[in-house]
């Protein structure tokens, strides 16, 4: 059976911020921001919503599927996939079109400002569930823009299929009616903690009403850890100290939801899980870029024992 990854791949351009955004913006004048922030340091990486789950997926020994739509600049990402054993078969090239581009400014705070050129991502549409003819055990319908979203949550219900819906960035574009549909054809829903606060305002889904809807809502809290909501009990994921210093936060959310999912699949409970998922973001926050970490299940292990005092409990 098939972890199957519905979500964006994208090259991210990664720009550093020396100074606090809180400094350089007027918090009144919003309303007609212009303004520039000196960026020194560049770089230029794989990254995506889908890319980035399916990687740590990859190095905890899964070998999910990945479905979404590129550009035909994909290849350099396509090599990297395969090194990593990234099944790219439902990966298809949309000619004419970007690769998806995310521009990414981080501050000396962890704060971000992102812009996205959707490019392919936009044709996401052309790719159903119904073409993956390898049995699927567990799904995830990240980021991969709105109709592609809003399609594969639809035919993996109507197929029987569980999966998580993590609407992330894309939570705006979707309407009050369409999250109250979405939410209740998931199994599972996963958001940040902004991310919950804007599903209450948006739609009235507050993580009450939400899990009522589904089997968990999983809520990440940054340095407070994660919260994980099943109809009757919630569980606090206390946070991972990592001996390393954080150095950005672009893909932590995506390495969470990769632990979620091998969680899921593999019937772990959810404190298990949620601390698996826990670790897993905080490798990436210490290491430039979405998928330029390393980690392997020595490095899990030591870090469960010693973020939680106990072993790792299927060693």
């Amino acid at each position: 059976m098939s972890l199957l990854v519905c979500g964006s791949l994208a090259y991210d351009t990664l720009l550093t911020f020396e100074d606090r955004f809180q400094n350089h913006i007027l918090a009144d004048q919003l309303h007609k921001i212009s303004t520039t922030f000196l960026v020194p340091h560049m770089r230029r990486e794989f990254g995506g919503c889908g890319g980035n789950i399916a990687y740590n997926l990859a190095m905890l020994g899964e070998e999910p599927l990945l479905m979404t739509t590129v550009g035909e600049d994909f290849a350099p990402y396509r090599a990297h996939l395969k090194r990593f054993g990234v099944n790219d078969k439902y990966v298809r090239t949309v000619r004419g079109e970007f690769t998806p581009q995310l521009f990414a400014i981080s501050d000396r705070d962890a704060n971000q400002i992102m812009a996205l050129h959707p490019g392919a991502m936009t044709h996401a549409i052309i790719n159903h569930i119904a073409d993956v003819e390898e049995p699927i055990e567990l799904a995830i319908v990240a980021p991969s823009g709105h109709s592609g979203s809003v399609q594969h949550c639809e035919e993996l219900a109507a197929a029987g299929i569980p999966f998580i819906f993590d609407p992330g960035q894309e939570l705006p574009l979707f309407s009050a009616e369409e999250l109250h549909r979405l939410v209740g054809l998931a199994s599972y829903v996963t958001l940040n903690d902004y991310e919950s606060e804007l599903m209450r305002e948006r739609a009235g889904l507050t993580v009450d009403v939400m899990r009522g809807m589904v089997d968990a809502v999983i809520v990440t809290r940054g340095s407070k850890g994660s919260e994980i909501y099943t109809p009757d009990t919630v569980h606090h994921i206390p946070r991972v100290q990592m001996p390393n210093k954080p150095l950005d936060p672009l893909g932590c959310g995506d390495a969470y939801r990769a632990g979620l999912l091998y969680g899921i699949s593999r019937g772990l409970d959810w404190i298990v899980t949620g601390r698996l998922a826990n670790i897993l973001g905080a490798i990436k926050i210490t290491a430039q870029g979405p998928q330029s970490h390393f980690f392997d299940w020595d490095i899990i292990t030591d870090l469960y024992a010693g973020s939680y005092g106990e072993p790792w409990p299927l060693a």
